[in-house]
């Protein structure tokens, strides 16, 4: 989350009375995160969350968002809910960007995940994948393997000033994984974001899961890949397998992963570290110094990167499987 559109007061006092949550009492922006303007707003009905959509986020892709929080919520997936206004609308507009007011969901998320949390993301990933089977919106995901393409060349030799080398890097592993990445393994509704600050916990017991703003249909062991960057690298780099087995073995409690996923495994989080190496590289090249948002350091998925590259089974995941 983060703030790049400020929003007056009067906007926001007329935005709220759209609604029937009761009159506004405070509101204050959210620095997190890089993709969408967040604010934590406040009414005497209780606490809400306003986005404001922007960047990579295109208009014609809400109501797919919108409707997966609903489709998830009434599998059992707990998860904020839009909120709908007077008109029974939840996609609406404010200070010039598309906008939605979601629920507020309890919870806290962890700073430094433990076997415990990366069991529990791993059980709900799995419950995630399969409350989305019958989902019937689709959207393609725009940050695949094209889409590092596109992205890539925005960015240009720019890359280099991040990192010496660091374009003939890219270059390399992306002709790589234009030849090996798999096209057969079994699909569905992804997260493609489920980082640590978007999964929610009281005490060691998952609460919720959100900010579903790059979901998509793809591989459903991609955003397994996804899972194993952002929840099982230390703070020093290091890679712990034993929040990975953890991780692996409680997502297999409820989804087998078939052979093929396995073998895949390596390729899959290649390429998921590259996609945030490539979007972290991106947003610390043109990100507003002005704007309230924490960008994030790219060199972290660049180090990631270059450990799943010698990586050659999923043994080394910590499962016993080829």
């Amino acid at each position: 989350m983060a703030v790049y559109t400020d929003v007056s007061d009067e906007e926001l006092d007329a935005f709220i009375s759209s609604y029937t949550i009761g009159a506004l009492t405070s509101f204050k922006g959210i620095a997190e995160g890089v993709e969408n303007s967040n604010y934590l707003v406040h009414t005497e009905t209780g606490p809400y969350i306003l986005t404001l959509y922007e960047k990579r986020v295109r208009p014609e892709d809400l109501p797919y968002f919108l409707a997966l929080m609903e489709h998830l919520a009434a599998r059992g997936i707990t998860c904020p809910l839009p909120v709908k206004d007077r008109q029974g609308c939840a996609l609406k507009e404010l200070a010039g960007r598309p906008a939605a007011l979601i629920s507020f969901l309890e919870g806290l998320w962890v700073r430094r995940p433990s076997i415990e949390h990366c069991a529990g993301l791993g059980q709900a990933l799995a419950h995630f994948h399969l409350a989305g089977a019958d989902f019937p919106l689709t959207r393609a995901n725009s940050l695949s393997l094209p889409g590092w393409r596109t992205l890539f060349a925005s960015i240009g030799d720019g890359a280099d000033s991040v990192t010496p080398g660091l374009t003939a890097e890219i270059e390399k592993e992306l002709a790589y994984l234009d030849k090996h990445w798999p096209a057969d393994l079994p699909k569905g509704v992804i997260h493609a974001d489920l980082f640590p600050d978007n999964v929610f916990f009281l005490g060691d017991k998952l609460s919720g899961l959100i900010d579903f703003y790059f979901a998509c249909n793809d591989l459903l062991a991609y955003d397994v890949a996804i899972c194993l960057n952002a929840w099982c690298f230390e703070s020093d780099a290091s890679f712990n397998v034993t929040k990975t087995r953890a991780l692996l073995q409680a997502y297999e409690s409820e989804r087998h992963l078939s052979e093929s996923e396995l073998a895949s495994l390596p390729t899959l989080a290649r390429g998921a570290a590259l996609r945030f190496l490539l979007t972290r590289t991106y947003d610390m090249l043109n990100t507003d110094a002005n704007a309230l948002v924490k960008t994030k350091n790219p060199t972290e998925y660049l180090r990631k990167l270059r450990f799943h590259q010698r990586v050659k089974s999923a043994r080394e995941y910590g499962l016993g499987k080829a």
